[in-house]
């Protein structure tokens, strides 16, 4: 997959006209791109409203980041879980009718999640950086901020608002960049989390140095169609560098059962990322007392545990 940076040509004025070539490729391709294209704008407005000079003065003054990595190899399940704060996704719209970020995320966290995700995309899943904020406020454990970073200012951002963990995605970087934004990570003291859907970008990820985390996306960002078996294809198809390498596998996107879990786990993954199936709120869990009640009980579910055991 390869994501364009640049939609289109400049419009030209001339003599009070205003024309803009509309070439072919003027519109987004898919999702991941449009998604691209509109977060270049987001980070030009956030820059005007906070200077990135700002931004590294706040981070300074903040004590150091959990080892995100740390979580996941000591998790408090197998495979560890990484429970995620998500209000919508482009794709299924919003999930729940209430949306309290600090309950939820107290909820995960008292049920055995070893690290959250926080979604911080405005436009498409509904996020925010306050949202960041206020889930830091409320638990103890490690926070991964889930963004499409195209830029340091957004992994400054990041930790300005508590995230001890950053998500970059192979598909919108290139290798330089992965190189250039792991090393500011690693700087600020944080882990990243590096995600790839195809082997192409595993092994352009596995030859830079410094990674030690990877997440596998098994929906393609293109058409969002999920496969589990892209956890599995991948891990088996590079055993011997990921594991040469010590790097923890994490599998995203379309567990929503034991035996989703089982699998990607007899796989190879120590971790999985969970959004949907936690979030949603069914109708069939309506009559639970409690935030709390809700979560735990879709945990575990989701690895097929007594009630109640943490």
């Amino acid at each position: 997959m390869r994501i364009r940076r640049h939609p289109s040509s400049p419009a030209v004025s001339i003599r009070e006209l205003q024309y803009q070539i509309q070439t072919q490729d003027s519109q987004p391709q898919n999702i991941l791109e449009e998604i691209v294209w509109h977060k270049e704008k987001e980070v030009d407005r956030f820059r005007d409203q906070t200077p990135l000079s700002d931004l590294q003065q706040q981070v300074a003054k903040l004590s150091p980041p959990q080892d995100f990595l740390a979580a996941l190899r000591q998790g408090k399940t197998t495979p560890a879980l990484i429970a995620e704060v998500k209000k919508a996704s482009p794709s299924k719209g919003q999930f729940r009718d209430t949306f309290h970020p600090e309950e939820i995320a107290q909820a995960y966290e008292r049920a055995g999640a070893s690290c959250l995700s926080v979604l911080t995309d405005q436009k498409f899943f509904q996020g925010g950086f306050e949202i960041l904020s206020q889930v830091r406020e409320s638990v103890q454990i490690p926070l991964l901020c889930k963004d499409f970073v195209l830029y340091p200012y957004q992994i400054y951002k990041a930790r300005a608002h508590g995230a001890d963990a950053v998500l970059l995605i192979a598909a919108v970087l290139s290798n330089q960049d992965l190189a250039y934004f792991m090393k500011i990570i690693k700087a600020l003291g944080m882990t990243a989390l590096v995600e790839v859907h195809t082997l192409e970008e595993l092994d352009r990820v596995i030859s830079i140095p410094g990674v030690d985390l990877v997440g596998i996306n098994n929906r393609d960002l293109e058409t969002f169609h999920v496969d589990l078996a892209v956890t599995c294809s991948l891990i088996d198809a590079r055993v011997n560098p990921l594991r040469d390498r010590g790097i923890l596998v994490v599998s995203e996107s379309g567990i929503h059962g034991p035996q989703d879990v089982a699998a990607v786990a007899q796989a190879g993954a120590q971790a999985i990322l969970v959004g949907e199936s936690l979030i949603k709120q069914e109708s069939d869990e309506s009559h639970f007392a409690s935030e709390l009640e809700r979560m735990q009980t879709k945990i575990d579910r989701l690895f097929n545990r007594p009630a109640g055991n943490l």
